[in-house]
């Protein structure tokens, strides 16, 4: 079944720029509307045209919105359910800034291994923060957005259409704001909710800028999610252990919030099923991202945007980039139509699904983030 989820929606006959909208049953649901007519909690800010003032109310309105919603779609809405001839799905908020992480020992380790086969290991720092670098919140795209193959210097004065281009299996959060510092036991109050997040990369361009700072041409040129945003608190069920870590994390980053989530993803190319990468192994949490992000004094404003980083498991079927899929591009890839992959080719199309447990039982969909490669111009 469908996780309760907001997104924003525009189209043929949809008056203004967008509305905001919920996903039910029986349709797209028009909650401005709803909340306005029958008197919901803040309609205000769910009249709006994107989900950028209700991100900014905090916590204590996204409850209510939550609890009101939940309980509201499960009775009688078919007035509110909009025709879904011609609409399309948009950004469901403004992205202010964007930070990517690299969460995951899994994912860290197997490119550790694949970089330096003879001597492969994690960063000293690893296990002691979360490492991530600064993204362009400018190139986030909204799911069925069209990539272009980007270009950049693949060898020392080598200016071509990347040859290793790939896909990244993760976890968005959705942030509010915040002024200052946030400590563990608040930094749940600043999340609301999730989205899926493909970080797409040039593995060739990356490789090679990436001495001695971080990426940049490699990961700047698109980032894609889903346009539905699930809230935290509709993932209650989803709550579980961190895996075991040692050395233990620094005091900081220890507390109650310590918390992952048994997300299970799906990456799909060409309508073939490639990996299940499960974001249960993911080392670093979503809380801990938070208060390390912020332990400098950096403020949080409303609508950045925590990239988990790519998500994997020990199995080659969990891997969550082609990169580790296929080794390097030693070991292709079978994807749709009969064909393999290294890299991405022109044309192919990359899905990423998941689900989370249900409160009550059963798993929720979290929805979907589609793109398909469009050649260099």
């Amino acid at each position: 079944m469908r996780s309760l989820a907001l997104g924003v929606v525009g189209g043929a006959g949809r008056p203004g720029p967008g509305r905001v909208v919920a996903r039910s049953s029986d349709g797209v649901v028009d909650v401005g509307s709803l909340a306005d007519v029958e008197g919901g909690p803040h309609p205000e800010l769910l009249a709006a045209t994107t989900l950028d003032p209700l991100l900014a109310a905090g916590r204590p309105a996204w409850r209510e919105v939550h609890g009101w919603l939940a309980s509201r779609l499960r009775e009688e809405h078919a007035p509110y359910v909009l025709p879904p001839a011609g609409l399309e799905l948009r950004l469901p908020f403004t992205v202010a800034d964007y930070v990517d992480f690299f969460a995951c020992e899994r994912h860290a380790l197997n490119a550790a291994t694949i970089a330096r086969p003879s001597g492969a290991a994690l960063p000293p720092n690893w296990k002691h923060l979360p490492v991530g670098y600064h993204g362009r919140a400018g190139t986030v795209r909204v799911t069925g957005t069209p990539v272009e193959r980007p270009r950049g210097q693949v060898a020392a004065g080598e200016l071509a259409p990347t040859r290793q281009l790939d896909v990244e299996v993760e976890l968005g959060f959705v942030l509010g704001a915040s002024d200052g510092p946030v400590a563990m036991e608040a930094a749940l109050d600043h999340v609301f909710g999730v989205v899926l997040l493909n970080d797409w990369s040039a593995r060739d361009v990356q490789a090679f800028e990436s001495r001695p700072l971080g990426p940049l041409l490699g990961k700047s040129f698109a980032t894609s999610i889903s346009g539905w945003v699930t809230p935290l608190d509709e993932l209650a069920a989803a709550w579980t252990d961190p895996p075991p870590r040692d050395p233990a994390p620094a005091s900081y980053l220890r507390g109650s919030t310590d918390r992952g989530l048994d997300v299970a993803c799906e990456l799909v190319v060409n309508g073939t099923t490639v990996s299940r990468p499960p974001a249960v192994d993911l080392h670093w949490t979503v809380a801990q991202l938070v208060t390390h992000l912020t332990t400098n004094g950096t403020p949080l404003r409303a609508g950045d945007l925590l990239g988990s980083g790519t998500i994997s498991g020990a199995r080659r079927d969990q891997r969550g980039c082609l990169l580790e899929l296929s080794w390097g591009g030693t070991e292709p890839v079978a994807v749709g139509g009969g064909g393999s992959r290294t890299y991405l080719e022109d044309g192919d199309e990359v899905v990423i699904a998941a689900t989370a447990p249900a409160v009550g039982g059963g798993r929720v969909e979290l929805g979907e983030v589609r793109g398909r490669v469009l050649p260099a111009r």
